[in-house]
Protein backbone atom coordinates (compact mmCIF):
# COMPACT_ATOMS: atom_id res chain seq x y z
CA UNK A 1 0.00 0.00 0.00
CA UNK A 2 1.20 3.32 -0.63
CA UNK A 3 0.24 6.75 0.10
CA UNK A 4 0.97 10.07 -2.29
CA UNK A 5 1.15 13.28 -0.66
CA UNK A 6 -0.37 16.17 -2.86
CA UNK A 7 1.73 18.93 -2.58
CA UNK A 8 0.37 22.05 -0.69
CA UNK A 9 -0.30 25.21 -2.89
CA UNK A 10 1.69 28.25 -1.86
CA UNK A 11 1.35 32.21 -2.42
CA UNK A 12 2.73 33.43 -5.31
CA UNK A 13 4.66 36.70 -4.25
CA UNK A 14 2.66 38.40 -6.46
CA UNK A 15 -0.58 37.29 -4.72
CA UNK A 16 1.18 38.06 -1.76
CA UNK A 17 1.66 41.73 -2.33
CA UNK A 18 -1.79 41.95 -3.59
CA UNK A 19 -3.42 41.00 -0.66
CA UNK A 20 -5.76 43.99 0.64
CA UNK A 21 -6.37 47.52 -0.15
CA UNK A 22 -3.11 49.19 -1.68
CA UNK A 23 -1.70 52.39 0.73
CA UNK A 24 -2.66 54.49 -2.41
CA UNK A 25 -6.78 53.31 -2.34
CA UNK A 26 -6.36 54.27 1.44
CA UNK A 27 -4.94 57.48 1.36
CA UNK A 28 -7.18 58.60 -1.38
CA UNK A 29 -10.37 57.33 0.54
CA UNK A 30 -9.30 58.75 3.45
CA UNK A 31 -8.81 61.59 1.60
CA UNK A 32 -11.80 61.62 0.03
CA UNK A 33 -13.70 60.82 3.34
CA UNK A 34 -12.14 64.28 4.94
CA UNK A 35 -12.80 66.60 2.45
CA UNK A 36 -16.30 65.16 1.75
CA UNK A 37 -17.00 65.87 6.22
CA UNK A 38 -15.25 68.77 5.83
CA UNK A 39 -17.18 70.13 2.71
CA UNK A 40 -20.43 68.88 4.15
CA UNK A 41 -20.27 70.04 7.63
CA UNK A 42 -19.52 73.60 6.05
CA UNK A 43 -22.53 73.29 3.79
CA UNK A 44 -24.59 72.42 6.64
CA UNK A 45 -23.44 75.12 9.03
CA UNK A 46 -23.55 77.47 6.18
CA UNK A 47 -27.60 76.50 5.84
CA UNK A 48 -28.15 76.55 9.47
CA UNK A 49 -26.56 80.50 9.61
CA UNK A 50 -28.06 81.60 6.61
CA UNK A 51 -31.08 79.96 7.53
CA UNK A 52 -31.38 82.07 11.08
CA UNK A 53 -29.86 85.13 8.79
CA UNK A 54 -32.65 84.63 6.92
CA UNK A 55 -35.51 84.62 10.15
CA UNK A 56 -33.12 88.04 11.34
CA UNK A 57 -33.84 89.84 8.05
CA UNK A 58 -37.74 88.83 7.83
CA UNK A 59 -38.33 90.61 11.01
CA UNK A 60 -36.53 93.53 10.79
CA UNK A 61 -38.41 93.96 7.60
CA UNK A 62 -41.64 93.35 9.40
CA UNK A 63 -40.77 95.71 12.31
CA UNK A 64 -39.50 98.48 9.99
CA UNK A 65 -43.14 98.53 8.51
CA UNK A 66 -45.28 98.73 11.73
CA UNK A 67 -42.45 101.00 12.93
CA UNK A 68 -43.26 103.01 9.46
CA UNK A 69 -46.95 102.58 10.35
CA UNK A 70 -46.90 103.51 13.71
CA UNK A 71 -45.16 106.78 13.56
CA UNK A 72 -47.81 107.67 10.48
CA UNK A 73 -50.84 106.60 12.84
CA UNK A 74 -49.42 108.57 15.50
CA UNK A 75 -48.15 111.59 14.26
CA UNK A 76 -49.05 112.17 10.80
CA UNK A 77 -51.57 114.32 9.25
CA UNK A 78 -53.93 113.97 6.48
CA UNK A 79 -52.84 115.84 3.27
CA UNK A 80 -56.10 116.61 2.08
CA UNK A 81 -57.21 118.25 5.26
CA UNK A 82 -54.19 119.17 7.32
CA UNK A 83 -55.60 117.67 10.47
CA UNK A 84 -55.17 113.86 12.18
CA UNK A 85 -56.30 111.22 10.70
CA UNK A 86 -60.21 110.57 11.02
CA UNK A 87 -60.45 107.13 9.56
CA UNK A 88 -58.38 104.21 10.08
CA UNK A 89 -59.46 103.14 6.13
CA UNK A 90 -58.02 106.69 5.23
CA UNK A 91 -55.14 106.24 7.36
CA UNK A 92 -54.29 102.76 6.04
CA UNK A 93 -54.80 103.52 2.35
CA UNK A 94 -52.54 106.83 2.51
CA UNK A 95 -49.99 104.29 4.07
CA UNK A 96 -50.20 101.90 1.32
CA UNK A 97 -49.64 104.58 -0.91
CA UNK A 98 -46.16 106.11 0.36
CA UNK A 99 -44.64 102.51 1.01
CA UNK A 100 -43.71 99.90 -1.64
CA UNK A 101 -43.59 96.44 0.01
CA UNK A 102 -40.82 94.07 -0.81
CA UNK A 103 -41.07 91.07 -3.27
CA UNK A 104 -41.68 88.66 -0.89
CA UNK A 105 -44.48 90.81 1.03
CA UNK A 106 -47.97 91.42 1.41
CA UNK A 107 -49.72 94.82 2.69
CA UNK A 108 -53.22 94.26 4.29
CA UNK A 109 -55.15 97.17 5.27
CA UNK A 110 -58.57 95.11 7.77
CA UNK A 111 -61.01 97.73 9.10
CA UNK A 112 -63.58 96.25 10.71
CA UNK A 113 -64.58 92.55 9.79
CA UNK A 114 -62.91 92.22 6.77
CA UNK A 115 -60.01 93.25 4.31
CA UNK A 116 -60.40 97.16 2.73
CA UNK A 117 -56.99 97.66 0.88
CA UNK A 118 -54.48 95.44 0.19
CA UNK A 119 -50.98 95.94 -1.87
CA UNK A 120 -49.68 94.53 -4.08
CA UNK A 121 -52.77 92.73 -5.59
CA UNK A 122 -52.56 89.23 -4.29
CA UNK A 123 -55.26 86.56 -4.27
CA UNK A 124 -54.41 85.20 -0.23
CA UNK A 125 -56.89 87.92 0.47
CA UNK A 126 -59.33 85.98 -0.54
CA UNK A 127 -58.53 82.90 0.90
CA UNK A 128 -61.24 81.65 3.85
CA UNK A 129 -58.70 80.31 5.71
CA UNK A 130 -56.16 82.87 5.30
CA UNK A 131 -59.14 85.56 6.50
CA UNK A 132 -60.16 82.85 9.04
CA UNK A 133 -56.52 82.56 10.33
CA UNK A 134 -55.77 86.27 10.14
CA UNK A 135 -58.94 87.94 12.02
CA UNK A 136 -57.95 87.07 15.80
CA UNK A 137 -54.70 89.04 14.64
CA UNK A 138 -56.42 92.47 14.29
CA UNK A 139 -57.57 93.40 18.17
CA UNK A 140 -54.12 91.86 19.57
CA UNK A 141 -50.69 92.81 18.19
CA UNK A 142 -49.21 89.81 17.33
CA UNK A 143 -47.41 87.50 15.04
CA UNK A 144 -48.10 83.49 13.54
CA UNK A 145 -47.35 81.36 11.07
CA UNK A 146 -49.60 80.10 8.48
CA UNK A 147 -49.74 77.13 5.92
CA UNK A 148 -51.40 78.73 2.99
CA UNK A 149 -51.44 77.03 -0.72
CA UNK A 150 -48.69 79.26 -1.49
CA UNK A 151 -46.31 77.95 1.33
CA UNK A 152 -46.07 79.29 4.45
CA UNK A 153 -46.56 82.52 5.51
CA UNK A 154 -45.67 84.70 8.56
CA UNK A 155 -48.41 87.56 9.69
CA UNK A 156 -47.93 90.26 11.98
CA UNK A 157 -50.43 92.67 12.88
CA UNK A 158 -50.53 96.70 14.15
CA UNK A 159 -53.80 97.37 15.36
CA UNK A 160 -55.17 100.85 15.32
CA UNK A 161 -58.33 102.49 16.35
CA UNK A 162 -59.66 106.28 15.52
CA UNK A 163 -62.91 106.71 17.48
CA UNK A 164 -64.74 103.76 17.65
CA UNK A 165 -63.35 102.37 14.20
CA UNK A 166 -60.96 99.50 14.69
CA UNK A 167 -58.97 97.58 12.20
CA UNK A 168 -55.54 96.97 11.30
CA UNK A 169 -52.19 96.97 9.39
CA UNK A 170 -51.07 93.11 8.92
CA UNK A 171 -47.62 92.70 7.24
CA UNK A 172 -47.56 89.12 5.46
CA UNK A 173 -43.86 88.01 4.74
CA UNK A 174 -43.83 84.58 1.87
CA UNK A 175 -41.36 82.33 4.21
CA UNK A 176 -41.41 79.90 1.20
CA UNK A 177 -39.43 82.41 -1.53
CA UNK A 178 -36.78 83.37 0.61
CA UNK A 179 -36.10 79.43 1.78
CA UNK A 180 -36.15 78.78 -2.02
CA UNK A 181 -33.52 80.63 -2.48
CA UNK A 182 -31.41 79.57 0.05
CA UNK A 183 -32.16 76.23 -1.19
CA UNK A 184 -31.43 77.68 -4.62
CA UNK A 185 -27.72 78.73 -3.23
CA UNK A 186 -27.29 74.94 -0.86
CA UNK A 187 -28.02 73.44 -4.65
CA UNK A 188 -25.15 75.17 -6.33
CA UNK A 189 -23.03 74.61 -3.18
CA UNK A 190 -23.63 70.91 -3.15
CA UNK A 191 -22.71 70.54 -7.16
CA UNK A 192 -19.79 73.01 -6.46
CA UNK A 193 -18.11 70.70 -3.67
CA UNK A 194 -19.06 67.59 -5.15
CA UNK A 195 -16.68 69.08 -8.30
CA UNK A 196 -14.10 70.05 -6.01
CA UNK A 197 -13.95 66.83 -4.49
CA UNK A 198 -13.95 64.83 -7.51
CA UNK A 199 -10.71 67.16 -8.22
CA UNK A 200 -9.23 66.80 -4.69
CA UNK A 201 -9.75 62.92 -5.14
CA UNK A 202 -7.90 62.72 -8.27
CA UNK A 203 -5.07 64.40 -7.21
CA UNK A 204 -4.66 63.16 -4.00
CA UNK A 205 -5.05 59.28 -6.21
CA UNK A 206 -1.91 61.18 -8.14
CA UNK A 207 -0.02 62.82 -5.53
CA UNK A 208 -0.04 59.56 -3.37
CA UNK A 209 1.05 57.35 -6.56
CA UNK A 210 3.98 60.31 -6.83
CA UNK A 211 4.89 59.99 -3.01
CA UNK A 212 4.84 56.65 -3.10
CA UNK A 213 6.56 56.11 -6.30
CA UNK A 214 9.95 55.74 -4.12
CA UNK A 215 8.52 52.80 -1.97
CA UNK A 216 7.73 50.85 -4.92
CA UNK A 217 10.84 51.37 -6.43
CA UNK A 218 12.25 49.71 -3.02
CA UNK A 219 9.99 46.80 -3.32
CA UNK A 220 10.83 45.95 -6.64
CA UNK A 221 14.71 46.22 -6.14
CA UNK A 222 14.14 44.43 -2.96
CA UNK A 223 12.59 41.47 -4.94
CA UNK A 224 15.48 41.58 -7.30
CA UNK A 225 17.91 41.46 -4.80
CA UNK A 226 19.46 37.74 -4.30
CA UNK A 227 22.52 36.14 -3.03
CA UNK A 228 24.40 36.55 -5.60
CA UNK A 229 23.75 40.22 -6.88
CA UNK A 230 23.52 42.87 -4.14
CA UNK A 231 24.59 45.76 -6.33
CA UNK A 232 20.98 47.02 -6.92
CA UNK A 233 20.15 50.61 -5.47
CA UNK A 234 17.24 52.96 -4.90
CA UNK A 235 17.49 55.75 -7.03
CA UNK A 236 17.05 59.12 -4.95
CA UNK A 237 14.89 61.90 -6.16
CA UNK A 238 13.63 64.98 -3.91
CA UNK A 239 14.44 66.30 -0.53
CA UNK A 240 11.78 64.51 2.43
CA UNK A 241 11.07 61.95 4.71
CA UNK A 242 11.05 58.61 2.13
CA UNK A 243 14.33 60.00 0.22
CA UNK A 244 15.74 59.94 3.94
CA UNK A 245 14.43 56.24 3.88
CA UNK A 246 15.81 55.73 0.82
CA UNK A 247 18.86 56.70 1.60
CA UNK A 248 19.06 54.65 4.95
CA UNK A 249 17.90 51.81 2.69
CA UNK A 250 20.63 51.91 0.30
CA UNK A 251 23.45 52.45 3.12
CA UNK A 252 21.93 49.47 4.81
CA UNK A 253 22.31 47.52 1.37
CA UNK A 254 26.07 48.59 0.95
CA UNK A 255 26.41 47.21 4.26
CA UNK A 256 24.65 43.92 3.69
CA UNK A 257 26.62 43.81 0.51
CA UNK A 258 30.03 44.29 1.81
CA UNK A 259 29.41 41.86 5.06
CA UNK A 260 28.49 39.16 2.21
CA UNK A 261 31.56 39.97 -0.04
CA UNK A 262 33.94 39.91 3.24
CA UNK A 263 32.27 36.37 4.44
CA UNK A 264 31.99 34.68 0.94
CA UNK A 265 35.53 35.75 0.62
CA UNK A 266 36.24 34.76 4.35
CA UNK A 267 34.82 31.11 3.25
CA UNK A 268 36.82 30.79 0.36
CA UNK A 269 40.27 31.88 2.14
CA UNK A 270 39.35 29.64 5.16
CA UNK A 271 38.43 26.52 2.59
CA UNK A 272 41.46 27.36 0.74
CA UNK A 273 43.68 27.31 4.13
CA UNK A 274 41.90 24.13 5.58
CA UNK A 275 42.14 22.06 2.42
CA UNK A 276 46.00 21.42 2.58
CA UNK A 277 46.10 20.10 5.85
CA UNK A 278 42.89 17.67 5.08
CA UNK A 279 44.80 16.95 2.38
CA UNK A 280 47.98 15.71 4.33
CA UNK A 281 46.00 14.07 7.17
CA UNK A 282 43.91 12.13 4.16
CA UNK A 283 47.34 11.21 2.49
CA UNK A 284 49.31 10.01 5.77
CA UNK A 285 46.26 7.63 6.83
CA UNK A 286 46.11 6.15 3.03
CA UNK A 287 49.56 5.79 2.93
CA UNK A 288 49.55 4.56 6.82
CA UNK A 289 51.21 1.22 7.35
CA UNK A 290 48.98 -0.29 10.28
CA UNK A 291 51.49 -3.62 11.21
CA UNK A 292 54.57 -1.18 11.36
CA UNK A 293 54.99 0.59 15.74
CA UNK A 294 57.90 3.19 14.02
CA UNK A 295 55.99 4.61 11.17
CA UNK A 296 52.39 4.61 12.99
CA UNK A 297 54.11 6.26 15.74
CA UNK A 298 55.62 9.09 13.00
CA UNK A 299 52.40 9.62 11.47
CA UNK A 300 50.82 10.28 14.42
CA UNK A 301 52.99 12.69 15.42
CA UNK A 302 52.72 14.19 12.33
CA UNK A 303 48.82 14.38 12.23
CA UNK A 304 49.03 15.67 15.87
CA UNK A 305 50.96 18.64 14.82
CA UNK A 306 48.38 19.28 11.66
CA UNK A 307 45.25 18.74 14.14
CA UNK A 308 46.80 21.12 16.27
CA UNK A 309 47.13 23.72 13.38
CA UNK A 310 43.82 23.11 12.13
CA UNK A 311 42.79 23.77 15.92
CA UNK A 312 44.92 27.54 15.66
CA UNK A 313 43.42 28.55 12.81
CA UNK A 314 39.49 27.58 13.96
CA UNK A 315 40.06 29.64 16.80
CA UNK A 316 41.71 32.57 14.85
CA UNK A 317 38.78 32.54 12.83
CA UNK A 318 36.06 32.18 15.79
CA UNK A 319 38.19 35.22 17.24
CA UNK A 320 37.91 37.14 14.16
CA UNK A 321 34.36 36.10 13.73
CA UNK A 322 33.43 37.74 17.72
CA UNK A 323 35.13 40.96 16.91
CA UNK A 324 31.96 42.17 15.13
CA UNK A 325 29.81 41.72 18.22
CA UNK A 326 29.59 45.00 20.28
CA UNK A 327 30.86 43.03 23.60
CA UNK A 328 34.40 42.31 21.56
CA UNK A 329 36.16 44.63 24.25
CA UNK A 330 35.32 46.08 27.98
CA UNK A 331 37.22 49.10 27.88
CA UNK A 332 37.98 50.15 31.63
CA UNK A 333 40.45 52.50 32.85
CA UNK A 334 43.82 51.10 32.10
CA UNK A 335 47.12 52.95 33.43
CA UNK A 336 48.89 53.03 29.76
CA UNK A 337 52.38 53.38 31.12
CA UNK A 338 52.06 49.92 33.34
CA UNK A 339 50.42 48.10 30.85
CA UNK A 340 53.37 48.80 28.27
CA UNK A 341 55.87 47.92 30.42
CA UNK A 342 53.52 44.18 31.23
CA UNK A 343 53.24 43.44 28.03
CA UNK A 344 57.07 44.05 27.50
CA UNK A 345 57.85 41.68 30.29
CA UNK A 346 55.67 39.08 28.71
CA UNK A 347 57.16 39.06 25.50
CA UNK A 348 60.70 38.92 26.41
CA UNK A 349 59.28 35.12 26.64
CA UNK A 350 59.05 35.00 22.98
CA UNK A 351 62.75 34.82 21.67
CA UNK A 352 65.92 35.78 22.64
CA UNK A 353 65.70 39.32 21.35
CA UNK A 354 67.15 43.00 22.66
CA UNK A 355 64.01 43.85 23.90
CA UNK A 356 63.48 47.63 24.92
CA UNK A 357 61.38 50.26 26.22
CA UNK A 358 61.33 53.02 23.72
CA UNK A 359 58.75 55.33 26.12
CA UNK A 360 55.71 54.39 27.81
CA UNK A 361 52.44 57.68 28.53
CA UNK A 362 51.94 57.91 32.19
CA UNK A 363 48.18 58.30 31.84
CA UNK A 364 44.82 56.49 32.59
CA UNK A 365 42.81 55.69 29.04
CA UNK A 366 39.96 53.86 28.65
CA UNK A 367 40.79 50.75 26.67
CA UNK A 368 40.20 46.93 26.76
CA UNK A 369 43.62 45.84 28.60
CA UNK A 370 43.38 42.14 27.60
CA UNK A 371 42.58 42.71 24.20
CA UNK A 372 45.76 45.50 23.37
CA UNK A 373 48.63 43.07 25.52
CA UNK A 374 46.76 40.30 22.88
CA UNK A 375 47.68 42.97 19.80
CA UNK A 376 50.62 43.80 21.15
CA UNK A 377 52.19 40.79 21.71
CA UNK A 378 50.68 39.67 18.35
CA UNK A 379 52.94 42.32 16.99
CA UNK A 380 55.47 41.38 18.92
CA UNK A 381 55.58 37.19 17.48
CA UNK A 382 55.36 38.71 14.58
CA UNK A 383 58.66 41.08 14.95
CA UNK A 384 60.42 37.98 16.10
CA UNK A 385 59.56 35.75 12.88
CA UNK A 386 61.53 38.87 10.97
CA UNK A 387 64.48 39.43 12.90
CA UNK A 388 67.31 37.23 14.42
CA UNK A 389 69.01 36.86 17.51
CA UNK A 390 70.28 39.58 18.67
CA UNK A 391 68.04 42.78 16.56
CA UNK A 392 66.06 45.46 18.22
CA UNK A 393 62.67 44.18 19.21
CA UNK A 394 60.99 47.67 20.98
CA UNK A 395 57.77 48.46 22.75
CA UNK A 396 56.37 52.10 23.55
CA UNK A 397 53.29 54.04 24.02
CA UNK A 398 52.62 57.75 24.16
CA UNK A 399 49.42 59.95 24.79
CA UNK A 400 48.98 63.35 23.03
CA UNK A 401 46.11 65.30 21.82
CA UNK A 402 43.61 62.92 23.11
CA UNK A 403 44.64 60.01 20.72
CA UNK A 404 46.80 57.05 22.57
CA UNK A 405 49.29 55.42 20.55
CA UNK A 406 51.35 51.96 21.51
CA UNK A 407 53.69 50.42 18.98
CA UNK A 408 56.14 47.77 18.34
CA UNK A 409 59.40 48.26 16.30
CA UNK A 410 61.63 45.69 15.56
CA UNK A 411 65.08 46.22 13.43
CA UNK A 412 64.34 43.58 10.87
CA UNK A 413 64.04 43.97 6.87
CA UNK A 414 60.67 45.96 7.71
CA UNK A 415 57.26 45.37 5.50
CA UNK A 416 57.87 46.26 1.20
CA UNK A 417 54.84 49.24 0.44
CA UNK A 418 53.02 46.95 -1.80
CA UNK A 419 51.89 44.78 0.96
CA UNK A 420 51.46 47.20 3.81
CA UNK A 421 48.07 47.60 2.93
CA UNK A 422 47.14 43.80 2.33
CA UNK A 423 48.93 42.60 5.26
CA UNK A 424 46.31 43.12 7.73
CA UNK A 425 43.57 41.46 5.70
CA UNK A 426 42.62 38.15 6.53
CA UNK A 427 44.78 35.65 4.86
CA UNK A 428 46.91 38.78 3.51
CA UNK A 429 50.74 37.63 3.70
CA UNK A 430 53.49 39.91 2.33
CA UNK A 431 57.22 38.20 2.10
CA UNK A 432 57.43 35.11 4.57
CA UNK A 433 60.23 33.81 6.41
CA UNK A 434 61.07 30.01 5.49
CA UNK A 435 60.02 29.10 9.00
CA UNK A 436 56.86 30.66 9.42
CA UNK A 437 54.14 28.14 9.62
CA UNK A 438 51.02 31.07 10.18
CA UNK A 439 47.61 31.44 8.16
CA UNK A 440 48.15 35.40 7.74
CA UNK A 441 45.22 36.06 10.54
CA UNK A 442 47.22 37.46 13.37
CA UNK A 443 47.83 41.19 11.60
CA UNK A 444 43.97 41.10 10.99
CA UNK A 445 43.22 40.22 14.39
CA UNK A 446 45.36 43.07 15.69
CA UNK A 447 43.17 45.03 12.82
CA UNK A 448 40.13 43.59 14.23
CA UNK A 449 40.94 44.47 17.95
CA UNK A 450 42.14 47.98 16.90
CA UNK A 451 38.81 48.86 15.10
CA UNK A 452 36.59 47.22 18.04
CA UNK A 453 39.01 49.97 20.06
CA UNK A 454 37.36 53.14 17.22
CA UNK A 455 40.99 53.17 15.91
CA UNK A 456 43.35 51.70 13.52
CA UNK A 457 46.80 50.23 12.61
CA UNK A 458 49.26 51.05 10.28
CA UNK A 459 52.88 50.40 9.75
CA UNK A 460 55.52 52.03 8.83
CA UNK A 461 59.23 52.61 8.48
CA UNK A 462 61.64 52.63 11.47
CA UNK A 463 64.81 53.99 12.15
CA UNK A 464 67.51 53.14 11.29
CA UNK A 465 65.83 50.36 10.16
CA UNK A 466 63.07 47.91 9.90
CA UNK A 467 59.42 48.12 10.68
CA UNK A 468 57.21 50.65 13.47
CA UNK A 469 53.73 49.02 13.87
CA UNK A 470 51.30 51.70 15.57
CA UNK A 471 47.84 51.09 17.20
CA UNK A 472 46.22 54.86 17.16
CA UNK A 473 42.99 55.02 20.06
CA UNK A 474 41.28 58.18 20.39
CA UNK A 475 39.80 58.97 23.36
CA UNK A 476 40.00 61.34 26.49
CA UNK A 477 41.89 60.58 29.46
CA UNK A 478 40.20 59.05 32.33
CA UNK A 479 39.18 60.80 35.27
CA UNK A 480 40.31 57.63 37.32
CA UNK A 481 40.51 54.58 37.63
CA UNK A 482 38.13 51.87 38.50
CA UNK A 483 37.73 48.40 39.53
CA UNK A 484 37.85 46.65 35.86
CA UNK A 485 35.64 43.42 36.36
CA UNK A 486 37.90 40.15 35.28
CA UNK A 487 37.17 38.37 32.29
CA UNK A 488 38.51 35.00 30.72
CA UNK A 489 41.43 35.51 28.47
CA UNK A 490 41.06 35.34 24.87
CA UNK A 491 43.66 32.85 23.64
CA UNK A 492 46.15 34.32 21.40
CA UNK A 493 46.51 33.81 17.77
Amino acid sequence: MTTTTEPVPSRSPARLRRSGVSVRLRITATVAVLVGITLGSAGFMAYLIEDQRLEAQTTEEIEQELDEFGRLSEEGTDPATGAPFASVDRLLELFMLRNVPDDDELLVGWVGDGVVSYFPNDDLVRDPEFLEAARPLVTASSSARLETAEGEVMVTSQPVRRGDERGALLVVVYLDEDRAELLDTMRTYTAVAALSMLLLVVVAFWQSGRLLAPLRVLRETADEIGETDLSRRIPLTGNDDITALTRTVNSMLDRLEDAFVDQRRFLDDAGHELRTPLTVLRGHLELLDAGDPAEVEETKALLLDEVDRMARLVGDLILLAKSDRPDFVTPGPVELDELTEDVLAKARGLAERQWLLDASAEVTVRLDAQRLTQALLQLADNAVKHTRAGDVVALGSSYDGGVARLWVRDTGPGVAPEDRAQIFERFGRGRVPDHDEGFGLGLSIVSAIAHAHGGSVAVEDAHPRGARFVITIPGPAAAAPTAVPEEEPWPAS
